[in-house]
């Protein structure tokens, strides 16, 4: 089967989580991703996170490299830089993640690398973005929601600040990156000649603040954090059962005055805290309370059974280990194992993305630091002697 991105080759000089997730969603889609990493230490990934299956690589390394070769080479030499610049010349995409400055110092910045090969496509991610008077600053998922108001809008009224747990600004800036490149990719069927790509954690963050940034210009105050509830309309939000807590999802009229029928509270529809989603919004101090009233009688359970049948969204709120042993996971198949050659076989999460045509699928597990190195040189047309003069000037230690 031909995959849709079979013919494309990237270059993974990335590490962490955002360029590799990034990369990652390529090598899915078929694309040959070739992870280079410094010789002996690979990606910092490997060994940070704190977790580990059997063998010496991390859990978090794990989930983030499938479908990718590795290759170690040592781009502060200049025989490294020389082995480098052969991969570049037919090379597709390039994604790296350094902190600004970085790439030019190592001499694989985009103007040198396009003078090597002007179809390129090169995407950068950092954490403020390459250029701005924070551009040096570190960049971390954490840094990126402090600075874009994520956080303070984040957690419950008169709390301390809270991230959202999910790296919604490394996740997101691989997945901006990915539309990015591939855009890119189209792009150049046309022009002859790739481009250079500039995205960021912040820039991420920022981005997916639709509700945040509309209400603040439309009302000039600042969103605060409103814990679970939603910011354009309510009942939307956890309330509290006699057992555990629920989600509702009144978001229109119809679904508040059929909510109100099935918890048996008719009296609050025709409440003038109430009538509309813009009273309810202003009354949300008052409207969940008297929700409560009726939600306390029942379980979590019972109450979102009774809501589905009559039509109003609702759910539980499951833990991870829930979540991911749900018969609709399961269904979905969210939940695969994974061979490995020292982790044997190991659980990862599928595809969020079903493809009738080319599905996708682990073509190769994460690799071992530097397992391709030859191989991927061999492919290049190198022989095993010059392998071994490249090795032996300090390019590669395997």
């Amino acid at each position: 089967m031909i995959l849709p991105l079979e013919r494309l080759k990237v270059l993974d000089l990335s590490q962490v989580m955002a360029g590799p997730f990034c990369c990652m969603l390529l090598g899915d889609m078929g694309a040959d991703v070739i992870k280079i990493e410094p010789p002996g230490v690979g990606d910092q990934t490997r060994h940070s996170m704190g977790f580990r299956l059997k063998g010496a690589d991390s859990g978090g390394f794990l989930a983030l490299n499938r479908n990718k070769r590795s290759v170690e080479i040592n781009l502060k030499t200049e025989a490294g830089r020389e082995v480098f610049y052969e991969l570049v010349r037919d090379a597709d995409i390039l994604v790296e993640n350094s902190r600004p400055g970085v790439t030019a110092r190592l001499k694989i910045d985009y103007p040198t690398l396009k003078a090597i090969n002007p179809r390129l496509v090169y995407a950068s991610i950092s954490g403020f973005g390459q250029t701005g008077p924070w551009a040096e600053r570190p960049g971390f998922d954490l840094i990126a929601q402090a600075m874009t108001g994520v956080m303070k809008a984040t957690g419950h009224p008169g709390q301390p600040p809270v991230k959202c747990s999910v790296p919604i600004a490394d996740l997101g800036a691989g997945m901006f990156a990915t539309y990015a490149i591939l855009s890119a990719v189209i792009g150049r069927e046309l022009t002859g000649e790739g481009q250079y790509i500039d995205t960021s954690l912040f820039e991420t963050a920022l981005g997916l603040s639709i509700w945040e940034s509309a209400e603040y210009w439309g009302t000039g105050k600042v969103p605060e954090a409103i814990g679970s509830a939603n910011r354009m309309s309510a009942p939307y939000q956890a309330v509290r059962a006699s057992e555990g807590y629920l989600v509702i999802g009144a978001a229109n009229q119809k679904l508040w005055e059929i909510l109100c029928e099935v918890i048996d509270r008719r009296d609050l529809k025709d409440d003038p805290r109430f009538l509309t989603n813009v009273d309810r919004l202003q009354n949300r101090g008052e409207l969940i309370p008297e929700l409560e009233k009726s939600f306390v009688t029942r379980t979590a359970e019972e109450w979102t059974e009774a809501l589905l049948a009559a039509g109003v969204p609702a759910a539980p709120i499951y833990d991870f280990g829930q979540a991911l042993a749900s018969e609709q996971a399961l269904a979905r198949e969210m939940v695969m194992e994974v061979e490995h050659p020292v982790e044997g076989s190991f659980k990862a999460l599928g595809f969020p993305v079903k493809m009738s045509g080319t599905p996708q699928q682990v073509r190769r597990p994460p690799p071992l630091l530097g397992e391709h190195t030859e191989s991927v040189l061999t492919d290049l047309g190198f022989s095993p002697d010059r392998i071994e003069a490249f090795r032996s000037k300090g390019a590669f230690s395997r």
